[in-house]
């Protein structure tokens, strides 16, 4: 055998392990949203607190991804994701003994530190390690996981809290956790970057972890606070904001803006003055990368709205369970398996833009199709097409954007760059739901509003009541509706109204997406046959073998 054949045998080994890491990590962003209800009655705990169990996580690992990413290029990309991997674990142990609240919380706040240090790793290895053909073929595989697993998440989840247990939605990871140690030590070489230089910005990661909590912080928590006045009361442990102030968000989004701009400042009077950086801004000045950070923005604007709308249409409006929520769900983990199986096939056909703009045009489809299918009484089977053909883009555009983004980035900075884009994708994440939860929200309650003032014989006052309770809830509650006066016409009158509202968020997500498809025209041909990424005078890393059995 070859030394180039083993080469290849020993990178393929390693893809399994790396693929199994992330989707550890997608896995537990969405597997706590059908369980939060199980939660509340479990531990006790307030609207408030569940409020954090979901936005803790998110907060934390978008925070955090462009400093590990950073330290992945400087102390070895292995050694990063071999750490994360064992906070995470253990941080799904405090979260699966959690006795109140406020464990649970910080264990999930742990997980996000653990999740900020493997995806970056991951993504900066697959770069590193993969050339030409095999490279299209690899990011395939990444971001089919992300696709896949994050769409599964609810049903595990679902089937987890139903069957079992919600404390086994972390246990489990400890099984996973182990089997991706044990492939790490064995099959993933270490990657390492011998021209970095030494030092460390403090400052800078300081200002950028403080920049981006801030700002995904008020973008998660905007819609629960308020923006101009207080619309819940707001506290970090037994600290509280004061309830005749205005509300905390837009301080705190300033506080992340003005974070950021000085976080920008400082970055780039240190490098021209040619001291150690967290985030080369020259990376900004190739084509490929900021174009393809504009384009994959505006596509996770529009991709993970519609993921947080459908549970609440499916569960409030056709009375579907967390598990059969999940398992209608799963057409969009399947619609990504397929493409998981094309997509490097296109990829040789058409290129990664074309695949990735592909991609889109299907997500866009899928969209469209959901918002003239969906209403009060639609038979679930009209909407797992759409869905399927959305999970086919999701698949498609997750495999070949993350590469293309990196086409062109010496690998001596795929960690900060790989750090910057997934940075950059929740950020947008976080704006699409805010963006879109906020609408879905405002289309809920003055719809239904509308609607009920026309049922006959129900008081006027009544319609702002209902609404505000459909709204409240996301439309979760209408089912309590029957039990009121005129309950059955109440329930038809909200159902119509979240239909109306859901049917908005998809076209509205379609827009977005169809902007970022437009944005993705500004993306050049990669001008490197091999497709390693790196650029003319770029050093590559040093890629040390990994423990590898006879």
């Amino acid at each position: 055998m070859t030394a180039g054949a083993e080469s290849g045998r020993q990178r393929w080994a390693a893809m399994p392990f790396i693929a199994l890491g992330v989707a550890m990590i997608i896995v537990d962003a969405t597997i706590v949203n059908v369980a939060v209800p199980v939660i509340i009655r479990d531990l006790h705990i307030s609207e408030v607190g569940a409020e954090w169990l979901n936005s803790i996580y998110s907060l934390v690992f978008a925070a955090l991804l462009i400093a590990f990413g950073h330290a992945g290029d400087r102390w070895g990309r292995r050694r990063m994701f071999l750490l994360g991997t064992a906070v995470f674990v253990v941080a799904s142990v405090v979260s699966a003994t959690a006795v109140n609240g406020g464990v649970l919380i910080a264990g999930r706040a742990l997980q996000g530190i653990g999740g900020a240090m493997i995806l970056p790793a991951t993504l900066a290895t697959v770069n590193v390690l993969f050339t030409g053909r095999e490279r299209a073929v690899a990011f395939a595989i990444w971001g089919s996981t992300i696709g896949v697993f994050g769409a599964l998440g609810p049903l595990v989840g679902g089937l987890l809290t139903t069957d079992v247990s919600w404390r086994w939605a972390f246990l489990v990871n400890l099984f996973i956790g182990a089997i991706i140690v044990v492939g790490i030590a064995r099959f993933v070489p270490e990657t390492s970057t011998p021209s970095a230089r030494r030092g460390v910005d403090v400052a800078g990661n300081a200002l950028a972890t403080l920049g981006f909590a801030g700002v995904v912080f008020a973008l998660i928590e905007g819609g629960t606070y308020g923006w101009g006045s207080q619309s819940a009361s707001f506290a970090v442990g037994a600290l509280r904001w004061p309830t005749s102030w205005p509300s905390p968000i837009p301080f705190i989004c300033a506080l992340g803006v003005l974070s950021l701009a000085s976080f920008v400042l400082r970055e780039e009077g240190r490098r021209r003055r040619g001291r150690v950086v967290l985030v080369d801004l020259s990376l900004f000045a190739i084509r490929s990368f900021s174009a393809g950070l504009a384009a994959i923005f505006m596509v996770s604007l529009g991709e993970f709205g519609i993921l947080f709308v459908l549970p609440l249409f499916l569960e409030g409006v056709l009375g579907y369970s967390a598990l059969h929520t999940g398992v209608v769900l799963l057409a969009i983990a399947l619609g990504t398996l397929v493409a998981g199986g094309v997509t490097p096939e296109l990829a040789r056909s058409v290129g990664a833009r074309g695949v990735a703009r592909l991609g889109l045009a299907f997500e866009v489809v899928g969209l469209v199709g959901l918002g003239v299918v969906v209403a009060p009484a639609v038979d679930v089977w009209l909407m797992v097409p759409w869905l399927a053909a959305y999970g086919i883009g999701l698949g498609m555009a997750s495999a070949q954007l993350p590469g293309v983004i990196l086409s062109e980035v010496p690998t001596v900075q795929s960690g900060q760059a790989s750090g910057i884009q997934s940075t950059n994708r929740q950020v947008g994440s976080a704006f699409g739901i805010a963006v879109l939860g906020t609408i879905f929200a405002t289309a809920i309650g003055s719809r239904t509003a509308s609607a009920v003032r026309a049922v006959p014989g129900v008081p006027t006052d009544a319609a702002g009541r209902v609404a505000a309770v459909v709204r409240a809830s996301g439309g979760v509650a209408i089912r309590r509706l029957a039990t009121l006066p005129h309950g059955h016409a109440l329930v038809e009158a909200a159902s119509g109204a979240v239909a109306d509202a859901t049917r908005l968020v998809s076209l509205i997500g379609a827009a977005f997406i169809v902007v970022g498809l437009i944005g993705t025209l500004l993306l050049p041909k990669m001008s490197n046959p091999s497709g390693r990424g790196d650029v003319a005078g770029a050093r590559p890393g040093r890629i040390s073998p990994p423990t590898v059995p006879a």
